[in-house]
């Protein structure tokens, strides 16, 4: 993580003024997006939860429609402060139910870690938790690649080893030209500290000692077996619960929509 700029370890966390939408009325939900996404990735999962659940749907920082910070300031802290400020100022003494995907996963377990008392639960979509520690390598080189290469032909490159052989051409092409259109240091910046460096809570022992930490309910939904019977374990609140998925690719919930709407929304109203 030393080619990474001065400012992305030690800079403090500026919160952003995000773009997001609110529909519905009930119980309090957040949708937060992954790594190269935005707010348009849960379209498919809208219709459902707008029409049960008090919705507010997120572009992060740098990401959609929301405001691009220089170089220095995508650290996962980064992206937890924004959030946190757009709850306390948004929405003073409420709790919400965070539901994240990939980067946004990682996101909603970090603020429910860090200030349990605006969450109320979390749900992981193949979130960027509880990987083991042989990917770390993995994690590493493609970290490096981003730094020395072009984001926009490393990125998609990574997708297509995560989706499976059912994902939707139209799905592949979105995510790659979605990619190809960011801003290069939002590429490069945000995707190494999920899973690099000592402060890193997506892979081996560090993102167990973490995940053990939260008290919340926290269902994680994931592709592999051995990693979802490996994760049950970390979570005490009686209510959590990890599954693992097959048929899907990485984007769970594009995959099989009306599969994991149900699975969500059933585990919801049960909490």
């Amino acid at each position: 993580m030393a080619s990474l700029p001065v400012g992305a370890i030690a800079a403090t966390p500026q919160p952003a003024q995000l773009f997001a939408t609110e529909a519905g009325k009930g119980r309090n939900v957040m949708l937060l997006h992954g790594w190269t996404a935005d707010g348009e990735d849960w379209s498919w999962q809208l219709p459902v939860l707008e029409a049960r659940y008090r919705t507010v749907t997120v572009d992060l920082r740098g990401h959609g429609r929301s405001p691009v910070p220089p170089s220095g300031r995508y650290r996962p802290a980064d992206y937890v402060a924004d959030i946190e400020a757009l709850l306390v100022g948004r929405y003073k003494g409420e709790r919400f139910i965070l539901i994240g995907h990939s980067m946004g996963g990682q996101i909603a377990a970090r603020l429910a870690a860090r200030n349990p008392d605006l969450v109320e639960a979390v749900v992981s979509v193949d979130g960027s938790l509880g990987f083991a520690k042989e990917t770390v390598p993995l994690f590493g080189k493609v970290t490096r690649d981003l730094q020395t290469g072009n984001p926009a032909v490393i990125a998609p490159a990574l997708f297509e080893s995560v989706y499976d052989t059912a994902t939707p051409t139209a799905l592949r092409r979105w995510h790659a030209r979605r990619v190809q259109g960011m801003p290069a240091h939002v590429v490069r910046e945000s995707f190494g500290p999920l899973f690099v460096g000592p402060g890193q809570v997506g892979t081996g022992a560090q993102s167990e000692k973490f995940l053990r930490t939260i008290k919340t309910p926290f269902y994680h939904l994931c592709r592999d077996p051995a990693q979802a019977q490996r994760m049950q374990p970390w979570f005490s609140h009686p209510a959590s619960k990890v599954d693992a998925w097959d048929r899907a690719g990485h984007w769970i919930m594009q995959d099989r929509p009306d599969d994991v709407n149900a699975a969500i929304t059933a585990w919801i109203d049960r909490i």
